[in-house]
């Protein structure tokens, strides 16, 4: 039955305990069973039928909860979609997928009325949250390696082109997640990242599967995020790094009671030691440090310490906390040179993460050739850049593409904005390349200040100075009130480049 076994499980250990909070709306299992299930029965009314494609276009809510088990339920293939795409994005991934069927919540359906406009393979549309069909839907059996979600990220053309994870690829992944985090019953999850996007979208199953609380932020506002987390007594949640950065600089979030708050995972973007500072004292809980990709279901590393590292003192322990981290257990990861060797365990020497395991794409939606292209001899090539040490704990230095080549010289922007994020006015920041005539690229950084304060480029290029290499300094500096954001949160390189590049 693939993913939908995560609810049964459910189903056979609490079918009576509250397994969402949606704002004043609350469900148990057996209700979240019951809605999915009348989902499932809705589309297979209107004729969706297994391995068939459904879009949804939504916020966090139950809704999206119950669309991803009556997916499962059917067979049918779910292509969740970024809210923050435009019309003509949506209608080509629409067409892309072949989606017969769209789900659409209130705020969006604007939105959806405008790409469905534009020409889609797209048969009926079911507004959201749903009424459900007339009677009861059983899951019908799949096989594990059979499609179930479609995650659509932007190609090397720029062409949006689908992932695809199978039950298989989500459900050993939950597992292991369960395993790894400790997940039991007893935690309360919020969904505060984006569920189309799998920075929390993971969690939708092995939360489920043990039986957890799913508590909604709906949109991310700092002042929410905390509210939630005091009146539903969240335990975990895995927030990208801006995220963090409002939530400890949002007022009085020193003030909060985060009692119930165990551990906070970041992914999705580097993160600067000093934010994972202010992370755990802020919060008052423990930090993980979480890398992985949509290709890999997506967690490929985690910074939970294993002996000997986990009996150093809590100071020391902390180098390795804001480190990229040690392998998931779902998979087997490697750091190769250009020749595909693996590279020394100096901590020093750089290569590419290159991955394989039971979690890892089986390759892209009618993409045979970017498929050929994304392996080599079985393991996955991230273009991700880190080096490894003798505890095999990775550390990412940057990506392959955002790699600023000048003079000759390979400078990692991860570095150089670790040393911005120091600056006391700094609030953020993001190093690139920008072309020169006479070094090949020189290093510029777009800083976002904090309210209140004020600094001159010349200033913050003398500060990094005094902790960089001279040629890894940024030579010149874009004040912005706002970085780029990719639609998951991420600081966008892409568009700084383009903006700010010339």
């Amino acid at each position: 039955m693939g993913i939908s076994r995560t609810l049964e499980r459910a189903l056979g250990k609490a079918p009576d305990r509250t397994a969402i909070v949606d704002g004043e709306t609350r469900f148990t299992y057996r209700e979240l069973a019951g809605r999915a299930s009348g989902l499932a029965r809705l589309a297979a009314d209107a004729g969706v039928r297994r391995g068939d494609r459904i879009a949804i276009l939504e916020e966090n809510s139950h809704a999206f909860v119950e669309a991803y088990y009556a997916a499962a339920a059917l067979g049918a293939i779910l292509v969740p979609l970024n809210t923050r795409l435009t019309a003509a994005d949506l209608a080509f991934i629409l067409r892309d997928s072949g989606s017969r069927m769209l789900l659409a919540g209130p705020p969006f359906a604007k939105l959806a009325g405008d790409a469905l406009a534009l020409g889609t393979p797209v048969e009926s549309v079911v507004p959201l949250p749903h009424e459900g069909g007339s009677a009861p839907f059983a899951p019908v059996a799949v096989d594990e390696d059979a499609p179930a979600h479609l995650y659509y990220t932007s190609g090397t053309t720029g062409v949006p082109k689908g992932v695809v994870l199978t039950h298989r690829n989500v459900c050993v992944h939950a597992q292991a997640a369960i395993e790894e985090l400790g997940l039991a019953g007893t935690d309360a999850w919020g969904h505060i990242a984006p569920m189309f996007h799998l920075a929390d979208a993971w969690a939708t199953f092995a939360i489920t599967q043990v039986a957890g609380l799913h508590v909604m932020v709906r949109r991310f506002d700092a002042g929410s995020v905390l509210d939630a987390v005091e009146r539903h007594r969240v335990t975990i949640s895995n927030l990208i790094p801006t995220m963090l950065t409002m939530l400890v600089n949002h007022p009085g979030a020193e003030d909060r009671d985060l009692s119930s708050l165990r551990v906070i995972l970041s992914g999705g973007a580097p993160i600067a030691p000093g934010l994972v500072r202010r992370v755990m004292d802020t919060l008052g809980c423990d930090y993980i440090q979480t890398y992985g990709m949509t290709e890999t279901s997506p967690y490929l590393t985690l910074s939970i310490l294993e002996a000997p590292l986990e009996a150093l003192p809590p100071e020391e322990q902390f180098r390795w906390k804001a480190r990229t981290g040690r392998r998931f257990k779902a998979v087997e990861l490697r750091v190769v040179d250009e020749r595909g060797d693996d590279v020394p365990r100096d901590d020093r020497t750089v290569g590419e993460i290159r991955v394989r395991g039971a979690t890892v794409t089986p390759g892209y939606w009618n993409r045979p050739d970017e498929t050929a292209a994304a392996f080599k001899d079985g393991w996955l090539c991230t273009g991700d850049l880190a080096v490894i040490d003798a505890f095999g704990s990775v550390n990412i230095v940057d990506r392959r593409k955002d790699m600023i080549l000048t003079g000759g010289e390979n400078v990692y922007s991860t570095e150089i904005e670790n040393a911005l994020s120091m600056h006391p006015a700094v609030l953020e920041a993001a190093a690139f390349g920008a072309p020169d005539e006479k070094w090949g690229e020189t290093v510029r950084a777009a800083v976002v200040l904090r309210s209140g304060q004020a600094a001159t480029a010349d200033e913050i290029i003398a500060f990094c100075r005094r902790h960089l290499a001279a040629y890894k300094a940024p030579r010149s500096i874009v004040f912005l009130e706002e970085l780029p954001k990719t639609g998951s949160g991420k600081i966008s390189k892409k568009l700084l480049r383009e903006r700010h590049g010339a």
